[in-house]
């Protein structure tokens, strides 16, 4: 089970990649789910804070001076335009640099960030650090899903990377409650409460911080750029762990990997890589993100705006409605997760997003007829976001998963920012605007946007998604450096192994 030594930029056979993707689940990667997964918690305490306390942000007494329009609008786009800089910045160097050095350093950019929106007493300030804030949470997008599929054993990717982003709405869930607490002026002065908030982002950041400390640099990635003593050691500390936690030996890994050892991939080559070689993934790619990221950047930024606007619900009573339609949202994940590794990829993907896409036009109908209360409205929303949050989590694990391992953070950050940036900036804008108008004409029309664009999203999905169900990444996509003459040697054992558990699927169902 050892890896042959090579000098920087030469040739190394290597098992690494087969003795990570056997490894059964243990207490190991539950600490990885821990130390890097928790982050989505804090972007969704973030997001779902900002939303919920608009309208006291805007009250005289706030001590900041700043409309509810602005919140939602300005703040809001800000907060994802830092976001794409941040990844494409962060995603760069993230394939450059490794995945551990810019896990720990977008997480303390967002850190300071967040402590110093907190301290802000003009709008601009405001402004400035929403923008930071995204930046810092942008890098974490791309140096986060690399690191988390890279470790994560092969028949658990799926079900692991969909939870994980998920659990945004873990954070959504805590932010609604908080925004309770923040607006209650019998508890909190109004230029307290909303500070607080973000001070509590803050703390959770810094305890992350310090438990993301033990996690490590991604083996795949030390052994590419010449370290493979390192990425050596780095598995033989984690096979002895769950060796220990399991009480027996491991299995013995199938297949092996002959790499070209390399420091850096031009921006020229992953261009070529992503739009040439790939072209079919890179429509999947920008079609998932732009239709997610339109649905839930235009429509949840403004969801507290809708309750009190037309149903009259007070600005400090929409926390109740967002929290409960955030649980729905961390359902889907959570139940659906499984059965991507399972059903298989192309027929969950596409499934999710038409589902939620079609659901959703049903809510607008009804909202156009004037049926739903708020009480209904949120009931519909749960229906639509059960469906909607599984197909938006598996966008970045597909754009994880089906791109070469040199460019695998940097196809993260480019298709994250060009679909949010189409989806996620104007959307806010644009959704601010019809809502603002108080016509329900307008808010009807802004959920057929998003409606259509997922229903879009999920027929290009049904075509074009790719079968990386329980595949190894290196099966999935050939990486750059591997030697092209042992491409299909090297996997052979773990392809054999993926047909026969789709044989036997396939024969479940016809016997079911």
């Amino acid at each position: 089970m050892s890896t042959a030594e090579a000098p920087a930029g030469g040739t190394v056979t290597t098992r690494i990649p087969a003795r990570l993707d056997r490894l059964p689940w243990s207490r190991w990667h539950w600490t990885i789910v821990i130390g890097l997964g928790t982050v989505w918690i804090l972007d969704g305490l973030e997001v779902t804070v900002v939303g919920n306390i608009a309208s006291r942000l805007s009250e005289p007494g706030s001590g900041l001076s700043i409309s509810s329009g602005q919140v939602t609008g300005i703040a809001a786009a800000l907060y994802v335009a830092g976001a794409c800089a941040g990844a494409l910045f962060w995603g760069r160097l993230t394939d450059r640099f490794g995945r551990k050095k810019l896990f720990m350093i977008t997480l303390a950019v967002y850190l300071a960030a967040t402590a110093l929106t907190a301290v802000s007493t003009q709008a601009w300030w405001f402004f400035l650090f929403r923008f930071l804030t995204g930046f810092g949470i942008g890098g974490e997008y791309a140096a986060i899903n690399s690191a988390i599929d890279e470790l994560i054993p092969a028949k658990y990717r799926g079900r692991v990377d969909l939870v994980i982003n998920g659990s945004f709405w873990l954070g959504a869930v805590g932010g609604s409650l908080l925004s309770i607490v923040a607006l209650n002026t019998a508890l909190l002065p109004e230029n307290v409460g909303w500070r607080l908030t973000f001070a509590l982002g803050t703390v959770l950041a810094l305890v992350i911080l310090l438990v993301r400390r033990h996690v490590p640099e991604s083996p795949r990635w030390l052994l590419i750029h010449g370290r493979e003593r390192e990425a050596e050691d780095i598995v033989s500390s984690i096979e002895q762990q769950v060796e220990a936690d399991k009480g027996e030996p491991l299995a013995e890994p199938e297949g092996e990997l002959e790499i070209h050892q390399r420091g850096t991939v031009s921006f020229l080559e992953i261009a070529r890589t992503v739009f040439a070689q790939y072209r079919k993934r890179s429509v999947l790619g920008f079609s998932l993100f732009i239709g997610q990221a339109f649905l839930y950047n235009a429509i949840t930024f403004g969801f507290g705006a809708i309750l009190t606007k037309f149903f009259d619900v007070p600005s400090d009573r929409t926390g109740y409605y967002f929290a409960v339609i955030a649980v729905g949202n961390f359902c889907g994940p959570l139940l659906l997760g499984k059965l991507f590794d399972t059903v298989g990829r192309r027929v969950m993907i596409s499934s999710t997003y038409l589902l939620s896409g079609l659901l959703l036009f049903g809510t607008a109908w009804l909202f156009d007829r004037g049926s739903l209360s708020a009480t209904t409205l949120t009931a519909c929303w749960c229906a639509v976001l059960f469906f909607a949050s599984a197909g938006a989590s598996s966008a970045y694990l597909t754009v994880s998963e089906v791109f070469p391992m040199e460019t695998r953070a940097m196809s993260i950050a480019f298709f994250y920012a060009l679909g949010t940036a189409a989806g996620g900036i104007s959307g806010p804008l644009l959704f601010a605007d019809l809502t603002s108008t108080g016509k329900v004409g307008d808010t009807v029309l802004a959920f057929q946007i998003g409606a259509s664009l997922m229903c879009a999203a999920g027929l290009v999905a049904a075509f074009l998604a790719v079968d990386a169900e329980r595949r190894s990444l290196e099966d999935v996509a050939r990486p750059l450096s591997a030697a092209a003459g042992k491409a299909k040697a090297v996997t052979k054992g773990r392809k054999d192994a993926a047909a026969r558990s789709k044989s036997a699927r396939t024969r479940e169902g016809r016997t079911a």
